[in-house]
């Protein structure tokens, strides 16, 4: 699942994950979050991004004068015999150097928070960035189902055989092996939060 918090000054939770089974990424996009994991306090401000292992102990509060902002994607772990289990940490985008995909002259990158042959992590919520004129060349699929939220600038982006405009505060969900290119049309940069499935057989 995947929400989109408003949280007014003075508010939070101190059990906001209910299922044991759950593990969390909560991403700033506005004000100032204070989030509690495991007794340790961390002020996360706008792209502070913390992975919240499940199991884990954790409460978040508002402590500021202005509301804040954050995406809160939820997954169900699925462990596997033979690996530990992810741990928690909190950072920020900006501490993150972007990978430019192969051939774009860096206008097509990937800011990816964990590392993509680290088989303990089941899903991965990267930020993908498109320059003015960056392009998915051609129509790529996934094995995996795909959900992309908006975070900056517009875009056409090919569904299936269907070319959508899309824009900040757009959300899209892909099916997998659901066709997908993208055209970066606007005159800043095209930024998306990106949730998928990884490293798992799909469920029969």
């Amino acid at each position: 699942s995947h929400y989109i918090m408003e949280v007014s000054p003075g508010g939070g939770s101190k059990d906001p994950e209910p299922d044991a089974e759950a593990q969390g990424v909560l991403f700033v996009v506005g004000g100032t979050l204070n989030l509690t994991l495991e007794g340790e306090t961390h002020v996360m401000e706008e792209g502070g991004y913390a992975f919240i292992p499940a199991g884990s102990s954790w409460q978040v509060t508002n402590a500021g004068k202005a509301p804040v902002c954050f995406h809160w994607v939820r997954k169900k772990y699925e462990a596997v015999a033979g690996l530990e289990s992810p741990s928690a940490f909190v950072l920020n985008e900006q501490d993150v150097k972007p990978n430019a995909m192969p051939d774009t002259q860096g206008k097509w990158a990937t800011t990816r928070f964990v590392e993509p042959d680290d088989l303990r992590h089941d899903m991965h919520v990267n930020i993908v960035t498109f320059q003015p004129g960056g392009v998915i060349p051609f129509p790529e699929t996934h094995v995996m189902e795909h959900g992309l939220y908006v975070l900056e600038g517009k875009a056409a982006y090919k569904l299936n055989q269907d070319w959508v405009e899309v824009e900040a505060g757009d959300y899209m969900w892909l099916r997998a092996f659901c066709p997908q290119a993208c055209y970066a049309a606007g005159p800043g940069a095209f930024r998306y939060l990106l949730y998928k499935d990884v490293n798992r057989h799909a469920k029969l």
